[in-house]
């Protein structure tokens, strides 16, 4: 199975326009967002996404009834759990505790940071795909997981 991974996009349409244009080109099956869309109008870009969509509330996201919403109960409060491809995932924005949760998810995924960072661990990967927006480290990134083959892929958009 092939999830697409993003985070951090902060409003930034342009990218997040992008990153649905790579998810629905590559035909992932399925996009996981790690917070921090920020506003509800952002769902008029993610909801070209040609596949499932889910994911959880950053620390910057505004208006969450609205954003519920337009969501359609597809965002949740962090830490949410979900198993995918017959994988356990735990799906955060800040990675409080996430070396313990390493031990108990094959996938911990992150946000806040706006850094990649992607490490195999004893059961899994730890994914942090970096920002989406580009706003404080001037790269837009984010992630491709095979979760047949156990691979990441780290794109530029």
């Amino acid at each position: 199975m092939k999830i697409g991974i993003i985070s951090d996009s902060h409003d930034n349409i342009p990218a997040i326009e992008s990153s649905v244009n790579i998810f629905n080109e590559r035909c992932v099956d399925f996009v996981i967002h790690l917070g921090d869309i920020v506003a509800p109008f952002c769902f008029d870009a993610l909801d070209k996404l040609n596949m499932e969509f889910v994911g959880v509330f950053g620390n910057n996201d505004g208006e969450w009834l609205y954003l519920e919403e337009k969501a359609r109960n597809r965002l949740h409060k962090p830490p949410y759990e979900i198993e995918l491809d017959g994988k356990s995932f735990v799906l955060m924005h800040e990675p409080f505790g996430i070396e313990k949760l390493a031990k108990e998810y094959d996938y911990c995924l992150y946000g806040h940071l706006h850094i990649v960072d992607i490490r195999k661990t004893e059961r899994g990967h730890i994914i942090n795909p970096g920002e989406l927006c580009g706003y404080l480290t001037k790269k837009k990134t984010l992630v491709i997981l095979d979760t047949t083959k156990n691979e990441t892929e780290l794109i530029t958009v």
